[in-house]
């Protein structure tokens, strides 16, 4: 497989569980890509559809795991959600089940906590999942609030452990109430366009790394960039070929990207 287009890329949009690190456990061949593409000068962005922690969290984690990269790099489906509530109506008003990164990206849009009569319900990732929350979440839809959720992953690596995400613990909540929550995170396109913005690339310029197809490659083909499939994460090549929709490359890891 010839890599010199994929190499001439300037901007690279990349998932991080299943692609940087399992947990807490780096993968093989993260810190030579990394070090390539500082050495290189490309812009990069670390994009997760995780909501639970904030960007000066994940870089922390990158630091403990001796991958020392700028605040900046990092976007969260907490920030996408955000950004895309502030736009939709400034100054809402939000009953969040989810962790820090979420709460604190709403409220830093502007956004206040309400428990009574919100704008919104919102839900991300949450290991404080409880039947008083969920009770609370479906009598806030039933009297009108729009439920939106970071993302539709229902699934979570957590090293070797799986949890259910986000699209698991919100099933219940449409099935009470008959609502269908809007996903803001990948695939939704919307989030792979305020990752371009950020980067400041064209479609051209740009290609998405991921270990997912049902995210990470169906969002890159419905932006229209060059797609990465890593097999260093959930997807391996028999689940792959279950899809009608294939990557450009296909990928042991990250570390088969730089030139040896």
């Amino acid at each position: 497989m010839n890599l010199d287009q994929l190499r001439s890329k300037t901007g690279f949009i990349c998932d991080m569980d299943g692609v940087i690190y399992h947990g807490n456990k780096l993968i093989p061949g993260v810190k030579e890509f990394v070090d390539w593409l500082q050495k290189e000068e490309k812009r990069f962005l670390f994009l997760t559809n995780s909501s639970e922690r904030s960007p000066r969290e994940l870089k922390e984690k990158l630091d403990r795991l001796g991958i020392h990269v700028d605040e900046s790099h990092f976007y969260t489906s907490a920030l996408a959600t955000a950004a895309f509530l502030k736009s939709q109506n400034p100054k809402g008003s939000a009953y969040i089940i989810g962790e820090a990164g979420l709460i604190t990206a709403l409220y830093e849009s502007g956004f206040s906590m309400n428990e009574v009569n919100p704008d919104y319900v919102v839900l991300g990732e949450t290991r404080s999942y409880s039947f008083e929350k969920l009770e609370r979440a479906v009598n806030l839809v039933r009297n009108g609030a729009k439920l939106i959720g970071t993302n539709p992953d229902l699934t979570d690596s957590m090293g070797r452990e799986i949890a259910p995400a986000t699209g698991a613990l919100i099933a219940p909540i449409e099935l009470a109430t008959g609502s269908k929550a809007y996903f803001v995170g990948k695939p939704n396109p919307l989030m792979m366009r305020h990752a371009r913005k950020l980067l400041g690339c064209s479609r051209e310029e740009t290609a998405i790394i991921g270990d997912r197809m049902d995210t990470d490659i169906i969002a890159g083909i419905h932006e229209d960039l060059d797609t990465v499939l890593v097999l260093s994460g959930i997807t391996d090549e028999q689940e792959m070929i279950k899809y009608a929709y294939r990557p450009k490359y296909i990928l042991p890891n990250v570390g088969s990207i730089p030139v040896s």
